[in-house]
């Protein structure tokens, strides 16, 4: 089978380019890649290169596929696992192995013929062994690619813990009705992380999100108005602190006398944030610092009287666990939570070398890659204009029009069956 893929050779070094894969083994499964997000992980790997920890060494030799939030369809299934997969059906990945021979491995950092940025794969054993192949009833592939960044924030919400006081067991969750706030919180996981407080069955009841970019905060309150929330019982603050001098008293005015937050989460790695995070925790609070950085020498002030005193925690996060995939998968088939306010430009796989290496510049959410197609990176909200001239584009304007400006299934389906197919090499 002949692949399409976008192959990591280095630092700064990506490459779209086609090549034949091996034929799979009795243990392996070849499939199509349908979909894949890209991730600012992606981003660090790449400018990164081998000083990146999931990257093996020799990848200017045997270079990786790049892509870990990825869905697809399974062409064909090695005998070992017959019995539990079929040609036909969808899939989607979990990419944190925990291999525990390599806890780095991941598809999308560490394999030469499996990562999301690619038409076809062999999927190695490894990914069966490990419970990690999960199979996707949705209708919407991208649904599927959603499903991993999604488990990230889950992943986020469940690492948090608190104390029972008199007693040394810690409890692992947010605490359900207490107080909440995201720091830079209006970018693609921040809005993920709003629609899964606000729904999730264990909430808190009061949610704070911040950000310095108005336009942003707008969106987000467009598409999560905090009248909403109320009915599901959160109330939900916006607050633009690019003018607060104090923004640390600013947060805490929103809480019962001060009180301060129970659970904070900080979505850039930035150190003005991280430290307004460590003034506004309450009593057993715990900060969750979600956004990693590329500098492994960033740092920031913490303040460890009331670690001491006040028993107050830090965590951090990199990526959900299978369980946390499977249930953000459920509460998407479900319609519970919708991660299409995450999608704001779409493209083909000829447009991920330059989107990949260009992430940090490129405004805006997540950026959904339709591997199977030549597409321009294109901002949803561009589409309208370009339907003046091009009826693919004015069809799909009018389709994400119908679904409050966002992505959506109908226009899946639509891109997938009218836009221009990719063009393979050689």
């Amino acid at each position: 089978m002949r692949t399409t893929a976008v192959r990591l050779y280095g630092k700064n070094d990506l490459r779209l380019e086609s090549f034949e894969l091996p034929p799979i083994g009795d243990d392996e499964i070849l499939a199509s890649v349908v979909s894949d997000s890209i991730c600012m992980s992606s981003y660090k790997a790449a400018i990164q290169g081998t000083a990146h920890k999931r990257i093996p060494d020799d990848v200017a030799d045997n270079p990786v596929i790049i892509g870990h939030e990825f869905c697809g369809e399974i062409l064909e299934v090695g005998a070992r696992w017959q019995e539990q997969f079929r040609p036909g059906q969808r899939f989607t990945i979990q990419p944190a192995l925990n291999n525990p021979d390599n806890v780095y491995a991941s598809p999308g950092y560490s394999f030469r013929y499996i990562g999301g940025s690619a038409t076809h794969i062999v999927i190695p054993s490894i990914v069966m062994e490990l419970g990690c192949l999960l199979p996707y009833d949705g209708d919407a592939f991208y649904h599927g690619s959603l499903g991993e960044p999604m488990s990230c924030i889950v992943g986020g919400f469940n690492v948090n813990y608190h104390t029972v006081p008199g007693s040394y067991e810690h409890k692992m969750g947010i605490v359900e009705g207490g107080n909440m706030a995201l720091l830079a919180g209006v970018g693609p996981m921040g809005l993920g992380a709003i629609d899964y407080a606000i729904h999730n069955p264990r909430k808190p009841q009061l949610l704070v999100v911040t950000d310095i970019d108005s336009e942003r905060l707008a969106r987000a309150e467009r598409l999560f108005p905090p009248e909403a929330a109320a009915r599901e019982g959160v109330r939900l603050v916006y607050l633009n602190t690019r003018e607060i001098e104090d923004v640390a008293a600013a947060l805490l005015a929103e809480t019962e006398d001060g009180r301060g937050f129970d659970d904070v989460f900080v979505y850039a790695p930035v150190t003005a944030l991280l430290e307004q995070a460590s003034a506004v925790l309450a009593f057993d609070g715990c900060l969750n610092f979600f956004a990693g950085p590329t500098d492994p020498g960033f740092s920031a002030r913490f303040n460890f009287y009331d670690v001491h005193y006040r028993a107050t925690h830090v965590a951090g996060n990199s990526g959900g666990n299978t369980d946390d995939l499977i249930e953000s998968l459920d509460l998407m088939s479900r319609g519970v939570i919708d991660p299409s306010a995450m999608v704001t430009h779409i493209g083909g796989l000829n447009a991920v070398v330059d989107t990949t290496l260009r992430l940090p510049q490129i405004s805006g959410g997540k950026k959904l890659i339709y591997t199977h197609i030549d597409m321009p990176l294109t901002a949803i909200d561009d589409f309208g204009k370009l339907g003046e001239t091009d009826p693919l584009y004015a069809e799909l304007d009018r389709l994400c029009r119908a679904n409050r400006g966002l992505w959506s299934a109908a226009a899946e389906r639509h891109l997938l069956a009218n836009a221009r197919p990719l063009e393979l090499e050689g």
